[in-house]
């Protein structure tokens, strides 16, 4: 099969389009011939060697963790799907090896979800690990219509969802960005506030009680989140391990395919929209890592194939 793939750490210099074996499809597997597959930042985090500390690879790697595509193989105990069904996946596996920048990826049925019918391939392609995230974080601090809920970082790719499912969720909610960015977060949903210096006050003088629930996606913003946190308030970040020693939650997301398919049923009523900055194709993955590297996108980056 063609893919993208790196036999050691670096920048996009090391990325060469090759020709591999195709996957191994284990029991509780399935085999996804990809539509599309999105680009995140952790993907070129760890291509640098990033996260080298926290996961084992196995060379070479296929990045990419996004998936949209077709099932095209089933592995021995896998009955939840059958041949031809379209799903979408955060498909990461337990070491980095076999990613989704490639023609075919196998996928646990446990992060396997049927792609909603409202979303495109590249839309559906571009929600699970940013959305997942969001929603893990969201659901997690136990967020409901009786809550006011801050969001660091609420025009990003994770905070965009974050916006529109504490939405989903009836809360009220308040989300940092520059001001560039806040006719968007108002479009999703919340009431923007600038980041920087004053920003407590700002977040004060709209909810002067402070907010329920704090979701950090930028990291920093711990002295901000416990200035104005509600006394019973809780918070959650997945930029910043110290906030575990405020009496908060550091998160990484999971994937799990029943949170995925609720992301679905969002989709499919109307409450999730998916921007799409650009597409790329197969062979140009090196120009969508190096855009997603400036950090200047508005909407999710798409590898079509």
């Amino acid at each position: 099969m063609r893919a993208m793939a790196y036999e050691t750490y670096g920048g996009t210099e090391v990325l060469t389009e090759t020709r591999l074996p195709m996957p191994k499809v284990a029991p509780g597997e399935v085999l996804v011939r990809v539509k599309c597959a999105s680009v995140n930042p952790v993907d070129w985090k760890i291509m640098s060697g990033g996260l080298d500390g926290l996961m084992d690879v196995m060379y070479p790697v296929v990045p990419g963790w996004d998936v949209s595509g077709t099932v095209e193989r089933l592995g021995i105990d896998a009955p939840e799907f059958a041949e031809g069904d379209e799903v979408f996946a955060y498909a990461r596996k337990d070491y980095v090896h076999g990613g989704t920048f490639a023609e075919f990826v196998s996928v646990p049925v446990r992060a396997l979800a049927r792609k909603p019918a409202s979303l495109g391939w590249a839309e559906a392609a571009a929600v699970p690990l940013a959305g997942l995230t969001a929603y893990q974080v969201l659901t997690r601090l136990g967020t409901g219509k009786d809550d006011t809920v801050l969001i660091h970082g609420a025009a990003g790719g994770v905070g965009s969802f974050a916006v529109q499912i504490a939405r989903s969720l009836g809360a009220r909610v308040i989300g940092t960005a520059s001001p560039r960015n806040h006719d968007r977060v108002r479009e999703l949903g919340a009431e923007p506030v600038e980041y920087g210096d004053g920003l407590a006050d700002r977040v004060r003088a709209l909810a002067p009680d402070g907010p329920t629930v704090v979701a950090d996606f930028v990291g920093g913003v711990l002295a901000v989140t416990r200035d104005v946190l509600h006394p019973d308030g809780r918070h959650a970040s997945i930029a910043d391990h110290t906030v575990t020693g405020a009496g908060g939650a550091w998160m990484w997301v999971r994937p799990v395919g029943s949170d995925l398919a609720e992301l679905g049923r969002l989709a499919d009523s109307g409450q999730l929209t998916v921007p799409i900055a650009k597409t790329f194709p197969l062979t140009e993955l090196a120009a969508a890592f190096e855009l997603s590297q400036g950090g200047h996108t508005a909407g999710k980056i798409v590898i079509e194939l």
